[in-house]
């Protein structure tokens, strides 16, 4: 019988990205036939694997596909790890099926994040991530000048990172307000953008994912995708392919 890796098998089964598989993994919480899985691990499809104390139920097939967009609060963590003490967004949403996060929302932002049970699309959206827009409202702690928007526009040079950023957009919407459509994702790019350039942000909010809009989604609330969203999302994840 064909081998599968377990962290792929898991992403195939609802039960987490590969990515949180693998954190899973190396925290010792998957077993496989009652021995600790290990990072790299092969199984086969007919092998009792068990995630968090439950069994991942093979005979029922993949699930039905979820796709939930969530209006994430400030000092909820987007990661199912231990490191950190804060409530996690799947905690916070307790939907009835096991879901988890498509990418990340800093701690101390907020707004738009998705959660899903289909490993492939989360693998989709992550892999071609730098093509695709997001639009956030971010305000800072001083007066917006027409050089800061130049080169925020142009791209910032992250001295931490060693990389410059991509070209974006902007749009100043108040005398220390603005929005930014990215089309990368790099760790608390924006934070950083602004740090480089003296500012401080006070306040960041995801408000867009690609065509799915934040609208007037409460905070800690959140909706299932409608369907003539999630269709054009998949469309849209094809052509960047």
């Amino acid at each position: 019988m064909e081998e599968i890796r377990l962290n792929k098998y898991l992403s195939e089964m609802g039960i987490c990205s590969r990515r949180e598989a693998d954190r899973l993994i190396e925290a010792g919480k998957i077993q496989v036939d009652g021995k600790t899985a290990y990072m790299g691990m092969k199984i086969r499809r007919s092998q009792t694997v068990i995630c968090g104390g439950t069994e991942v139920e093979t005979a029922k097939g993949r699930p039905s596909p979820v796709l939930l967009a969530v209006n994430k609060p400030k000092g909820i963590v987007c990661t199912t790890s231990d490191k950190d003490r804060a409530v996690n967004i799947v905690e916070m949403v307790k939907y009835p099926e096991r879901v988890y996060p498509v990418g990340r929302l800093d701690k101390d932002s907020e707004g738009l994040i998705f959660l899903t049970n289909q490993g492939s699309l989360v693998n989709q959206i992550m892999k071609g991530s730098s093509n695709h827009e997001k639009e956030y409202v971010v305000q800072v702690n001083k007066a917006i000048t027409e050089a800061f928007v130049k080169i925020m526009e142009e791209g910032v040079w992250l001295e931490e990172l060693g990389v410059a950023t991509k070209p974006c957009k902007i749009a100043v919407t108040g005398r220390q307000e603005f929005h930014i459509i990215l089309t990368q994702g790099l760790n608390r790019q924006i934070r950083r953008m602004c740090t480089a350039q003296g500012y401080h942000v006070t306040n960041l909010r995801r408000i867009r994912i690609m065509n799915i809009h934040l609208g007037n989604l409460k905070t800690g609330t959140y909706r299932k995708v409608t369907a003539k969203e999630y269709e054009t999302l998949i469309k849209m994840l094809e052509n960047n392919q």
